[in-house]
């Protein structure tokens, strides 16, 4: 219980990637810790030398990425919220650079010194600009260190700092002008960004900005199966975390995994897609909450667990998912639960929170 809630992935895989460095006899570009090949390996598994998948996906969508990484265009990560973008960016940081964490957070409040530069006022009042004087931003460190740096919600930005990483990202470079220097970026520096497609009218990015990046879409997991396993997975680790040895039920993973594939309008041609995130990250989520309210309130692992959950967690104040929640449970699950057990706990629970008892 002493680690960090979350580490960092070089620290959380940090066995694997020693690993890989030892046996990685491939070319490495410019400021690269590992091969390319390697770097496929740590992302994607290599069950050969031990290294486990950690993105679920489209393996060439991984490769792509890599080689854009390689090059002089930065890599933008587009796709619905939880399909796992921020994860490819970390663990695509973690095996070129050893450091995942150089990350700017796009925010309505996100500033040019946050992309560049800012001063210590005080010892910039008293001795004026100076390198002791100069606090250089997450991106200029990346920069001078000639690793990658990160962006998450990039569109989230004000127009103005998405403009400010035009010059940056096609000069590598940034001028400092108190100084009379420029600081040039040494190889191994790119940008790897990140944007919600729900996002992407919040502050659209110029065609200058877009020019400067690789597009790479990250989609939903569409196989069931897989995405069980994913879940299980998912699940399992995040139990651990607290010394919990818990397994997920398969019954309620199961009414899970099928309500989700079923409420994203795509299995079933009268349900309705809910407009409310329906991600693996959302699944994950709901069934880890089910596992702590068996484990710490002494319940029964039921189906019902996952109506409650998703009360909470997918609905939130969405009145028209609500309502598209109560036709998917009259339509589909109330002749489903007359005939399969699993289902039933799903439909009591859903009929006094959508259909008003």
């Amino acid at each position: 219980m002493s680690e960090a809630i979350k580490q960092a992935a070089e620290s959380l895989f940090q066995q694997e990637l020693q690993i890989l460095r030892e046996q990685d006899i491939g070319p490495k570009p410019a400021g690269w810790q590992l091969s390319g090949q390697a770097v496929r390996d740590f992302v994607i598994g290599n069950p050969q030398l031990g290294i486990s998948q950690k993105f679920y996906g489209d393996d060439a969508l991984v490769e792509r990425a890599i080689v854009t990484l390689m090059g002089h265009q930065a890599l933008l990560l587009v796709g619905e919220p939880g399909t796992a973008k921020s994860l490819l960016s970390e663990l695509l940081s973690a095996a070129i650079s050893g450091d995942s964490q150089k990350i700017v957070q796009g925010t309505a409040g996100t500033t040019e010194e946050h992309i560049k530069y800012s001063w210590n006022y005080a010892l910039l009042l008293s001795h004026g600009p100076s390198d002791d004087a100069l606090i250089p931003s997450t991106i200029y460190r990346a920069m001078h260190s000639g690793t990658l740096a990160r962006f998450e919600e990039v569109t989230r930005c004000p127009q103005e700092i998405q403009d400010a990483l035009i010059s940056l990202l096609s000069e590598k470079q940034i001028m400092l002008p108190e100084l009379n220097r420029v600081t040039a970026a040494k190889p191994g520096f790119n940008l790897i960004a990140t944007a919600n497609l729900h996002d992407r009218g919040v502050n659209e990015m110029s065609s200058a900005l877009k020019r400067r990046f690789n597009f790479e879409t990250v989609y939903p997991i569409r196989d069931v199966e897989l995405e069980k396993r994913l879940i299980r997975q998912q699940v399992a680790e995040k139990l651990s975390r607290q010394s919990l040895e818990l397994a997920m039920d398969n019954d309620v993973l199961e009414v899970l995994v099928t309500a989700f594939n079923e409420l994203r309008g795509e299995k079933q041609a009268a349900v309705k897609a809910l407009d409310a995130v329906l991600s693996t990250a959302e699944a994950v989520n709901i069934a880890y909450a089910c596992c702590l309210q068996n484990h710490y309130m002494g319940s029964r692992p039921c189906s019902s667990q996952v109506a409650e959950q998703m009360q909470g967690s997918i609905l939130k104040d969405k009145q028209d998912d609500r309502k598209k929640l109560a036709h998917y449970l009259d339509v589909v699950v109330r002749d489903r639960a007359k005939k399969d057990g699993r289902w039933k706990g799903f439909f009591e629970a859903g009929r006094k929170l959508w259909l008003g008892g």
